[in-house]
Parts: C-alpha cells; structure tokens; sequence
C-alpha cells in the first residue's frame, strides 16, 4: 500500500486535470483555473513522496506525465480556447490553443528520456506554462477583480497578442532554454547553494505586491511565471558558459 501512495496524489493530480476540462467546456473559467492550480500542488508532492517513501518506479514517472498530459496541457489548451473564442469574432484564431496539448505531450516525452534534466530543466515546464493561463483566465473570467471584464466586447488585437504569447511559449516548452529548478537544497539553506531560488521568491513577493496594488492580483501568476523565465534564461546561460 505505501508503494501506492505517490500514485493516488498523481491520480488526484489527474482528476483535478480532467475536472478543469470539464468546467472550460461549461465556461466557468475560474473553477477550471483552480482545478488546474490544485492539479499542480499535486504533481509537485506526487515525485517528493516517493522519494521520502523510497518507492519510486518507472510505472510512477510514466503515469506522472500521462496525469501532466491533461491537467498542464490538455485542460489550459481548453480554458485559452473558451478565452479566445469569446474575445474574437475571428473564430479560427480560438484553434491555436490546441498547440497548448501538443506542445505539452512532446515536451513531457522528451523530458523522460533525457537524462540531462536530472536536477535542472531544459525549455519551459509544462505547469509553469500552464500556470501563465491560468493567471490570465482568472483575471479575464472573475469580473469582481476585474473593472474592464474583456469578455463584454470584442477585442481582436489582445487575441492576436495572446495567441503570439502562446506561440511563444509553445515553442519555448521543447527548447533547449536551460531553466533553473525551484527546489530549494533544505540540507543546506545557505545563500551561496540556493541563491537563485531566493531571488526568485523575492521577485515573486515584488509582483504579488505590484499586482495586488494595482487591483490586478490574478495577473500576478502570469507575470511570475515570466519572472522565473526572465531569471532562468539570465542566469543559467551563464552558468552554462
């Protein structure tokens, strides 16, 4: 039974996935967000179990990625099409979400048979590609936090900007972008081992402030997830030269 336990919290991992589909498809864009962001709390835990359980095995890693599949790639490929379809009225414009999935599943085949991504990774990782729509569907889907709700209009060029943005991104999940782990050395907390980690809180905690000031809280997971690829892409060339 112990053997099991990382493989519940990735099949938690996987129904937060498909529950997240299930709300796009019914546009309730909030829930399908929060249903992602729980996905991801649980595919963060689901590796840290099994290693303090010492019972990692090849069938847990193939299943974390089948899980990852959906919540990460599936589900926020169905929350930016509901997005783009109601902020456009050029309707073939929605379709391009559907690269989120495809991108999604060729960078998670390729993560399990590269060895070099041990403790690092190279291209941006499927959650936090995930995580940048979902900061953007929250804002757009939740009027309350929002005084220009987007959805009450059409408005063409933020959708050609947000499929760019997609696009984008995509192609940076299957790059060779070397990008930094955010798992912090807890057998050594010093600033010289973790430095970069810590940097990145700190950044994290100026655009929560940033954003919460402006009245634009949700847009914070966004802009965190650019801030880690900003960083990333800052820093590990370096250590690379």
């Amino acid at each position: 039974m112990k053997k099991q336990i990382p493989n519940l919290i990735t099949l938690a991992n996987l129904l937060c996935g498909v529950l997240a589909c299930i709300y796009s498809l019914e546009e309730t864009l909030h829930l399908a967000a929060l249903f992602i962001c729980l996905g991801i709390f649980f595919d963060f835990f689901d590796g840290m179990a099994a290693r303090l359980l010492n019972v990692t095995s090849p069938l847990g890693k193939e299943l974390d990625s089948l899980a990852d599949v959906v919540t990460s790639g599936v589900a926020p490929g169905m929350m930016l099409y509901v997005i783009l379809n109601q902020l456009s009225d050029i309707n073939w414009l929605c379709y391009f979400a559907l690269l989120i999935p495809l991108f999604a599943a060729y960078r998670l085949a390729k993560f399990n048979i590269d060895t070099r991504q041990s403790h690092s990774f190279l291209g941006l990782p499927t959650p936090a590609n995930a995580l940048i729509w979902v900061g953007l569907a929250l804002y757009l889907s939740l009027p309350v936090y929002n005084d220009d709700y987007l959805f009450d209009s059409q408005h063409t060029i933020l959708t050609v900007i947000i499929v760019a943005i997609s696009i984008c991104t995509n192609i940076m999940m299957i790059s060779e972008i070397p990008m930094f782990s955010l798992k912090v050395n807890f057998k050594d907390l010093t600033w010289k081992t973790n430095a970069i980690q810590y940097i990145f809180l700190i950044g994290c905690v100026g655009v929560i402030a940033v954003c919460a000031f402006a009245e634009k809280i949700w847009l914070s997971l966004s802009f965190i997830i650019i801030w880690y690829i900003i960083l990333s892409i800052t820093t590990q060339r370096r250590h690379a030269e």
